[in-house]
């Protein structure tokens, strides 16, 4: 009985897990920012422009890289191009894992349950380092100080906002589920090779 209830309490947070990393990583408000400022030709009016960035696609952050260092946005790809990789592999291992578990049901092979729980933990952490990795590129990489000094050339005050949007915050909740959907497996797959 115990043994059923982990099995469905593991499939529940799988599936939770994959359905928070594809709303998180299909959808694009990753990254949400706002422009506030008056801008040349306009007689006290203050503009208000909202932004947004997903994990693939880049609506705002074009002006942050200086447009004439190439070096730079040779970086830019290589790094993206790399998180992009990592969170193919993520998606790779966390539909492995679900089909493997499938597979396992019920009781069949204590090595698929060991196996898919793997597969889990293994995308949780591939998940969690392309979420380090856009929190870095945020922090570290995109310069913001450079965005508002070549923005207030054209508007006075000019103040941007950068905030994470709804869609980082799936992130870590599917990882979550996942490390946690992957151990549940790992100790039913331990106890059917002990106990059957």
């Amino acid at each position: 009985m115990r043994l059923n209830v982990a099995i469905f309490f593991g499939a529940l947070f799988g599936a939770l897990g994959v359905l928070l990393f594809l709303v998180a990583f299909g959808s694009d408000y990753w990254l949400l920012a706002t422009e506030v400022g008056r801008c040349s030709g306009e007689q006290n009016i203050e503009n208000v422009t909202f932004h947004h960035e997903g994990f693939f696609w880049r609506c705002w952050f074009n002006g942050i890289v200086e447009e004439n260092d190439s070096n730079m946005w040779k970086f830019w790809y290589i790094y993206r191009g790399f998180w992009a990789v990592l969170m193919l592999l993520g998606v790779v291992a966390v539909v492995t894992a679900s089909f493997l578990i499938i597979c396992a049901a019920p009781f069949a092979s204590h090595f698929l349950y060991k196996v898919g729980g793997g597969s889990y933990i293994a995308a949780g952490i591939l998940f969690s380092l392309v979420v380090i990795l856009y929190v870095i590129w945020v922090q570290a990489v995109a310069d913001m100080e450079s965005y508002r000094n070549m923005k207030m050339k054209d508007c006075l005050d000019f103040t941007p906002s950068v905030l994470y949007g709804w869609s980082f915050f799936l992130a870590p909740a599917g990882i979550f589920f996942s490390l946690l959907a992957g151990l549940l497996f790992l100790v039913v797959g331990r106890h059917i090779q002990i106990h059957h």
